[in-house]
């Protein structure tokens, strides 16, 4: 079977978040000026029904705030400043933006938007947030959670998902004529290893290429990192610093995309 043609993605992961506050406007807009052409961001439901996006559940690591994002309002949110916890007073004041803000400012770059918390009740209002931005073909959904994943294409999203764990497991362990039976996403968003077991051989990579797939690294700041898993047929690397990344794809180009 000969492989699906895919363009390269550079992802910055949360942002250029080696640089500016992770998950924010500044930061977004910084990996790409840095040369990422996606973004990766994570989101979480808040207590009025928006979303935000922030990775974490809480505003301590971030804000040094002890409230959680899922019993706050949006306006008690956006009180926070994620800059607090980076001890960085040159970063100034940078708050959390919504899905909606963030979909907004960015309407043509491809984004991978990872629901957080393991709740599939949270899925339909995220759908209907991605589809009042007309963003579903730019937006694969993802999320850690087996259960979310799979009420999120229950629920017919157009766009593109993740694989979920389990998916990911099968992919790793089945052989690819049994596995493809029991894979249903679009992308494997991965790291290199996981709880001892490598990602990033030859053999697994083929065989998602094989099956169509495309196949993203996180996280990876060191260059030479990215051009070996590039070399073995990886289709995007995410990246806390997409600038030292860059230059690695400007030497391989870029394909068509599907």
């Amino acid at each position: 079977m000969n492989k699906k043609e895919f363009k390269f993605r550079l992802y910055g992961h949360r942002g250029a978040s080696a640089h500016l506050p992770e998950n924010t406007l500044p930061a977004f807009e910084r990996a790409l000026a840095d040369g990422a052409n996606s973004l990766e961001i994570d989101v979480h439901p808040t207590a009025d029904g928006h979303f935000v996006v922030a990775h974490d559940p809480d505003g301590q690591r971030m804000a040094g705030v002890a409230e959680n994002i899922g019993t706050s309002t949006l306006d008690q949110v956006k009180r926070w400043n994620v800059a607090a916890g980076t001890g960085r007073a040159d970063l100034g004041r940078h708050s959390v933006p919504s899905l909606a803000e963030t979909l907004e400012a960015f309407p043509d770059v491809p984004m991978s938007i990872d629901l957080k918390p393991d709740e599939p009740g949270a899925v339909p209002p995220l759908l209907e947030v991605v589809a009042r931005h007309n963003a579903e073909d730019r937006v694969t959904l993802a999320s850690f959670s087996t259960r979310v994943v799979r009420t999120i294409r229950r629920l017919g999203y157009p766009g593109r998902t993740t694989l979920a764990r389990s998916e990911v497991a099968v992919l790793r362990f089945l052989p690819g004529a049994l596995a493809k039976l029991y894979v249903s996403g679009d992308a494997a968003h991965i790291p290199v290893e996981h709880s001892g077991i490598r990602l990033d051989g030859r053999r697994f990579i083929k065989r998602c290429r094989d099956l169509g797939l495309r196949v993203e690294y996180w996280v990876v700041d060191d260059p030479e990192e990215a051009r070996r898993l590039l070399s073995r047929g990886a289709t995007g690397i995410m990246s806390d610093d997409p600038a030292r990344i860059a230059p690695v794809f400007d030497k391989l180009g870029t394909r068509n995309e599907e």
